[in-house]
């Protein structure tokens, strides 16, 4: 005797699944879907356009090439014995990376243009997942241009370490520190709420930032004031921690870690507090 056919879903229960919307993440689910969603959207917009890519690489490419070989042949800063090229390529990654997030406040301030974050604030996201999403989305893209400068720096003859281990604590670092800055950034853009004057500003701390680091020269040979400066200077612990694990050279990696974690999560949420007074 043969079984009875099974009997057909109904319609309305077919629709029912279609109208049921999805289930929303809360909890600690959220923020790591906040900050893998934006990464994708940063991932896309360079797949869609390199040109950012390949122009931003001229600059480190220019350092390395000429100031870089110069003071190689004058020996005039000391380095402890490693060729200067070699010291001074952890300080071009984190200027390069630093470059990218430092301006990172004028994308968030063409959102609010464009009516799109307006949109993400009426979602029932956290301010603060939205801007830990955003920095990390940074950290991305100014891990992408580290990676650029990293070859052009091998191609130059400047020993890095490839140990997978070490490359992915330079990632680490290189992420927290963009996390830091685009912070940095966009909370400037939640004071000036404007595209013209944040790029004024950002120019005028970008190179303060880099020159009163350790990026082209170790903090002994600078003056009091200066060595002053680079110690509050989160700039300075990422370079440290790029030279100690790309060179193997001496280096605080505990503590350049903690100060640009705790660095980090402090720009989250200056930004987080001004996002609303940026989309009025």
């Amino acid at each position: 005797m043969s079984e009875a056919p099974a009997a057909p879903r109904t319609v309305s229960a077919d629709i029912s699944l279609l109208l049921k919307p999805p289930e929303p993440r809360a909890g600690w689910r959220l923020l790591p879907a906040r900050v893998v969603a934006m990464c994708a959207v940063e991932l896309q917009k360079l797949r869609h356009d390199r040109t950012e890519l390949y122009t931003r690489a001229v600059q480190p490419a220019l350092w390395l090439l000429i100031f870089g070989q110069t003071f190689t042949r004058i020996k005039a800063i000391p380095t402890h014995g490693i060729p200067y090229i070699d010291y001074l390529a952890p300080g071009i990654i984190a200027q390069s990376a630093m470059f990218i997030a430092i301006f990172y406040g004028i994308q968030i301030i063409w959102e609010r243009d464009a009516g799109i974050l307006n949109k993400l604030l009426v979602t029932p996201t956290p301010r603060s997942a939205l801007t830990t999403g955003k920095a990390f989305a940074a950290g991305v893209k100014s891990l992408i241009q580290a990676v650029v400068v990293i070859v052009i720096a091998a191609l130059l003859g400047v020993s890095l370490t490839w140990n997978p281990l070490r490359l992915l604590g330079v990632g680490a670092i290189v992420i927290l520190g963009s996390a830091f800055f685009s912070c940095l950034s966009m909370t400037i853009a939640g004071i000036v709420l404007s595209r013209d004057r944040l790029m004024g500003i950002g120019q005028a701390i970008t190179m303060p930032l880099f020159f009163g680091s350790n990026a082209l020269y170790p903090l002994s040979v600078m003056p009091g004031w200066l060595q002053a400066v680079s110690k509050v200077n989160p700039l300075s612990y990422e370079v440290d921690a790029l030279r100690g694990l790309l060179l193997g050279t001496p280096a605080h990696l505990a503590l350049d870690f903690a100060v640009l974690a705790v660095a980090a999560v402090l720009g989250i949420t200056a930004a987080s507090s001004l996002l609303g007074r940026l989309a009025r």
